[in-house]
């Protein structure tokens, strides 16, 4: 089964300094009906003024990823990490029994990055951090497997965290195809970050998104696309 998200239909926010569009209920945006797809909690697609940003804040009990789409994203968090990503680049972090942390853009242009949350397998992990500067090459015209659970041990992806998915990212060129299969009681949120494609006769466009439960699909760049998938267990 498939479930198309159109963009301009996602929940908005514009501070000035941040714009974003809502996957989910989130902040001001609040939809009973859209406030999680399985264990995934939060996709937010922020926009980050240069000299603006998140200051210090708390979170608890989440796995969180930040996933560079452009401009520089710097973190700095109560662990003692200080570190500045670019594009295609990842970080990481369990917030475990809690953790406080920033993220803002010293950059001179404008920061796009997607802030993703997922629900922890259990409670009260012990906090902890990390990134991965995975090279933009390694993802074109293929899956590059950014993250998975720690219990799974096939898997290539670099990034492990406390829940049960697998995350893959692709620049695919314009007229390739790849194909994605999601095999039963599996589920997977793809979101079109940039692009334009059609996916099982169902076209995307920057920021839409699809919902993908037992089903496999096979994805055609109508211009370079550059997509995210996220899969777990359906439920």
């Amino acid at each position: 089964m498939l479930r198309y998200i159109d963009s301009k239909k996602m929940g908005r926010s514009d501070l000035g300094w941040l714009n974003s569009h809502f996957h989910f209920s989130f902040a001001e945006y609040y939809n009973p009906d859209n406030m999680q797809f399985g264990i995934l909690r939060v996709i937010n697609d922020d926009q980050v003024l240069p000299d603006t940003g998140f200051d210090l804040h708390p979170h608890k009990n989440m796995e969180i990823i930040s996933y560079v789409i452009n401009g520089e994203l710097t973190h700095a968090d109560s662990m003692g990490n200080r570190q500045t990503l670019t594009r295609g680049q990842v970080q990481y972090m369990s917030a475990g029994t809690g953790v406080v942390h920033s993220e803002h853009n010293r950059g001179k242009e404008l920061l796009r990055f997607l802030q993703i949350w997922i629900l922890p397998d259990k409670n009260n992990h012990q906090p902890s951090y990390g990134d991965f500067r995975f090279s933009w090459s390694d993802r074109e015209n293929t899956w590059l497997a950014l993250a998975t659970s720690f219990a799974n041990t096939a898997s290539k992806a670099p990034i492990h965290i406390h829940a049960d998915i697998n995350a893959f990212a692709t620049s695919l060129e314009q007229g390739k195809s790849l194909d994605f299969p999601v095999e039963p009681g599996r589920q997977a949120y793809l979101v079109l970050i940039e692009g334009a494609a059609e996916i099982n006769g169902i076209t995307l466009n920057m920021r839409d998104a699809l919902e993908i439960q037992e089903e496999n699909i096979s994805l055609t760049a109508r211009e370079t696309s550059h997509v995210l998938i996220i899969e777990m267990a359906k439920g």
